[in-house]
């Protein structure tokens, strides 16, 4: 297994330590994206209360989101162009979930701009997933994406591509 890979799994685990929240990782899903190789490194929750699960993910997955943006930051400093690795942190099937619901979103909202013509706002997306929507979105030849606003009133915007 990867070097990085294998570091970013003790890396979380180590932060879940001293968190208080002894937890093990596994590296799930490896994928070579277009940029650099993606892995997800999924937090065991067998051993944690509801309460902790619910804490580790956060009001609005705030919690998991930082704790992600924390792993792909701190585990690429140093790290050459190219040879980056960038880790999605999954709790409990909250990204899978979240995923689904996303893209349902964005699809809904491509929907409507087909229907009317009209840009449409999506609001109250983290970054992450405002990049994800961007993701899921860009493989229409018929729509375009971009982001306006400053955090943390930035939404995305879905409109018929020119």
């Amino acid at each position: 297994m990867d070097e990085q890979i294998q570091r970013g799994k003790k890396w979380l685990e180590t932060l879940l330590t001293l968190m208080g929240v002894p937890a093990s990782v596994t590296i799930g899903r490896v994928e070579q994206e277009e940029r650099a190789i993606s892995c997800w490194l999924t937090i065991d929750e067998t051993k944690l209360t509801p309460t902790v699960i619910e804490n580790l993910i956060g009001k609005k997955g705030e919690t998991i989101d930082a704790l992600q943006y924390l792993a792909n930051v701190l585990l690429n400093i140093g790290v050459l162009d190219g040879e980056e690795r960038f880790f999605t942190v999954e709790l409990n099937g909250y990204r899978i979930r979240r995923q689904a619901e996303l893209m349902a979103i964005a699809q809904k909202a491509a929907d409507r701009v087909r229907i009317t013509g009209m840009p449409e706002e999506i609001r109250y997306l983290s970054s992450v997933e405002r990049r994800q929507v961007h993701s899921f979105l860009e493989k229409s030849g018929d729509l375009a994406t971009e982001s306006e606003g400053n955090e943390p009133d930035r939404r995305l915007i879905v409109k018929l591509r020119r």
